[in-house]
């Protein structure tokens, strides 16, 4: 079994709704996105999946959120913008948007010690 990982950074604020707390004032975050890809063979040219592809997903992803008020872009302008609820969104969107069924998950971290991870319950190349 094989298994790549790609990292991205992305600056933005939100606010947490309903929350006994200060993160229901806006705050900001420098979010770190991870994501990995696993199979278990690999391509003709020996990769998993090319690097620059898998960026290019995610960054394309990660723009639309990058120096923006997370409450206000959809889906968080329903939902609370909480790293659970980033995370599954950047799967779903990068799901959406790449070649690759083999995603394994996304992890957000909104601080260097705390983070949250998304996935579904799959095996790889199925």
């Amino acid at each position: 079994m094989f298994e790549i990982s790609v990292s991205q950074d992305f600056a933005a604020a939100h606010r947490l709704n309903d929350y006994p707390g200060q993160c229901s004032n806006v705050h900001g975050h420098t979010w770190k996105v991870e994501l990995k890809i696993c199979s278990e063979e690999l391509n003709d040219s020996g990769m998993v999946m090319d690097f620059r592809e898998v960026k290019a997903v995610l960054a394309k992803i990660l723009d639309r959120y990058d120096h923006c008020f997370l409450n206000e872009i959809s889906p968080f302008d329903r939902i609370n913008p909480t790293a659970e609820n980033i995370a599954r969104e950047i799967y779903n969107e990068f799901r959406s948007a790449s070649t690759t069924t083999n995603l394994i998950m996304v992890r957000v971290w909104e601080s260097p010690n705390c983070c949250a991870v998304y996935r579904e319950e799959r095996t790889c190349g199925l």
